[in-house]
């Protein structure tokens, strides 16, 4: 367990945590709340032992295994997979001295080392890696590149694997969704509810710790409370505490007037009624959590569009990628007023590749696209974030957007996005990644687009910052097309979907628990078709081609059933020598002092033989799927 007693911890002057008393069990998945700057990272820290506490204690079992998930990766030529399985820290001290053992012939000490690689499931590390890697979205291709051909996104995958393959008592994650695409985080979702320590995991996606908290640490106003149950009980019950709060009361009731004022005007009236829909399950949205958001700095709406065509945008028959390569063909999308469009689609299949079309950073390679005459687009993409101009403030570079408005107003619109004081004119460069992406929705924001395109806008965003801008989404009367790994803005500010995949983009006929589903079953047709393809015939051979290409499939069945039967008669014998050595081991005399180096003996042996019988087995499958596969071919 983890205990906070009378804990107090301090940065430089000032004081993140004042007298925390709590205890984290063995076993819990807790999820760290609070706004940036609260003290979640210091936290961390602490439980690391790279920060002190100020007053008070913390202690946790001695000789806990910690993983976390280092920051940054070093450029090494380090295969990838290699480097991942270096997170299992006993099994890599483990081959190290077995392989000393070996040198140095020393067979009692084999024995002992083998039964315990044995133990720690160490003979599959490679297996376990792969399966983390291949989760995180890495190819099997991937899997030998050095680490240095990576990007910095995806070394930080890496990372995060190399995290998971450690075999510990207590996992740290700090924002482990940021790099992740929409079905890395499904699959992690799963891998983390099945982990069996104690997890404490920061993170700003509350579909991500819904699935998988058992319980809340909520930081605010130097205090740490532990609530039982995931997010949205954690909302239900702070929600509790602060209605009693009148200034809040008073502020969600004016808020549900203004919505239900904007239903009742236009909900009768065809152009409105979706808009309109979309404040009625907000306002049912609102009744449960909006409380537990009334203290948050963040308080803004997209302004009203000077214009509203009916139609903004069509893509007819159009195709899109880069240079001679084609990513996607056959576009059919009519973008009309009200709008609320969500795309989703494997890692790679072309989310980012349709926005920018839409957004037009993209020329068609084929097809037509029609703009309306009044189009006005807003685009939000993480590489805006580092084309802000890091000399100059928030404050200046909305008044390039607008240089006749007062600066007062621009002030007040600033401080929406809590850039209130000198935040407001203190230059951009030392701002962290979540005050830019604030920066930049705000630019986005006051230009007043008709349309809007976001392409993973909730990166770096805390969750206050996340819910303010799925209520601004949820208010906004244009059209948008939404990419994001945030399910629960996706769910709240969407109502069509459209599925990117193999080339095409059309209508998802589901919600995101279909699509949560349908990624598991393509992911597994991908792999079987990742496998395959090597063998797979090409679509443009003729037919005298393919005819030698069976006559050759054939000659080589030949010897791979022959190395087939080889090894079905090595695993039989392997199986046999397995029993008799269990049958030995039973014997009760065999334990006596003076049998105790046969028994080290055998016991070695024993490893020697599951080992060898473990590979035979793997190697049986290998090539039994290699013989399917050719036997299809013919």
């Amino acid at each position: 367990m983890l205990n906070f007693k009378n804990l107090s911890l301090r940065r430089s002057t000032r004081e993140l945590l004042h007298n925390v008393n709590c205890t984290i069990h063995q076993g819990q998945k807790v999820g760290i709340s609070g706004a940036n700057g609260t003290g979640k990272s210091s936290l961390f820290a602490l439980i690391r032992n790279e920060l002190q506490a100020d007053t008070g204690d913390f202690s946790l079992p001695p000789k806990t295994i910690i993983a976390h998930v280092a920051q940054e990766v070093s450029a090494v030529d380090v295969d990838a997979i290699e480097y991942v399985m270096d997170g299992d820290i006993e099994m890599r001290a483990l081959e190290n001295d077995i392989s000393r053992a070996e040198q140095e012939n020393d067979g009692e000490r084999l024995a002992t080392l083998y039964m315990q690689m044995e133990s720690i499931d160490g003979y599959r590390a490679r297996s376990r890696a792969a399966i983390l890697m291949h989760g995180l979205g890495f190819s099997t291709a991937q899997e030998t590149n050095s680490v240095r051909s990576f990007s910095g996104g995806w070394r930080m995958r890496l990372n995060l694997a190399q995290a998971l393959m450690c075999r510990s008592d207590l996992l740290l994650l700090d924002e482990p969704t940021n790099h992740l695409d929409l079905e890395a985080v499904i699959w992690l979702e799963d891998w983390l509810r099945n982990y069996a320590g104690t997890l404490l995991l920061i993170s700003h996606d509350r579909d991500f710790l819904d699935k998988i908290a058992t319980h809340i640490a909520h930081i605010e106003q130097n205090e740490l409370t532990l609530y039982t149950g995931n997010y949205t009980a954690f909302e239900v019950r702070r929600a509790e505490r602060l209605a009693n709060q009148q200034s809040a009361y008073e502020k969600q009731q004016r808020e549900i007037a203004h919505m239900q004022s904007f239903i009742t005007r236009f909900k009768a009236k065809a152009t409105k009624a979706r808009q309109a829909q979309s404040r009625v399950k907000a306002l049912e949205r609102m009744e449960l959590i909006a409380q537990a958001h009334v203290d948050s700095p963040f308080d803004f709406a997209f302004r009203q569009p000077d214009k509203m065509p009916g139609m903004l945008l069509k893509l007819d028959k159009a195709a899109a990628g880069y240079g001679d390569k084609r990513l996607l063909d056959e576009i059919d999308i009519l973008i009309n007023a009200g709008d609320r469009i969500g795309l989703l689609g494997h890692n790679g299949a072309g989310k980012s590749t349709l926005i920018k079309l839409l957004a037009g950073e993209l020329v068609l390679q084929d097809g037509e696209r029609t703009d309306a005459k009044d189009l006005n687009i807003g685009y939000f993409a993480q590489h805006q974030l580092e084309q802000l101009d890091g000399e100059a403030s928030a404050l200046l570079h909305l008044q390039r957007l607008d240089s006749e408005a007062r600066e007062q107003d621009l002030r007040s619109f600033l401080g929406g996005f809590a850039f209130v004081g000198d935040m407001a004119t203190s230059q951009v460069a030392p701002m962290s990644g979540g005050e830019k992406a604030r920066l930049v929705l705000a630019l986005l924001v006051y230009q007043k687009p008709n349309l809007l395109l976001l392409d993973e806008p909730t990166n770096h965003l805390d969750l206050e910052m996340r819910h303010a801008l799925s209520v601004a989404l949820q208010d906004y009367v244009g059209a948008m097309v939404i990419v994001s790994h945030d399910r629960h803005l996706l769910r709240t500010v969407t109502d069509t979907l459209l599925l990117v995949d193999a080339g095409k983009v059309m209508t998802f006929d589901g919600d995101l628990e279909d699509y949560r589903q349908w990624v598991k079953a393509s992911l597994k047709e991908l792999n079987n078709a990742e496998a395959s393809q090597s063998t797979m015939p090409q679509n443009k051979q003729d037919k005298k081609q393919q005819r030698q290409n069976n006559a050759a499939n054939r000659k080589r069945l030949k010897p791979l059933r022959s190395k087939l039967n080889t090894l079905e008669k090595k695993i039989n014998k392997l199986n046999l020598e397995q029993k008799q050595i269990q049958t030995k081991l039973s014997d009760n005399g065999l334990y006596d002092e003076n049998n105790k180096l046969e028994l080290k003996n055998l016991l070695a042996q024993q490893v020697i033989v599951s080992q060898d019988l473990m590979q035979s087995e793997e190697d049986w499958l290998t090539l039994s799927e290699e013989y399917e596969e050719m036997e299809k071919l013919q």
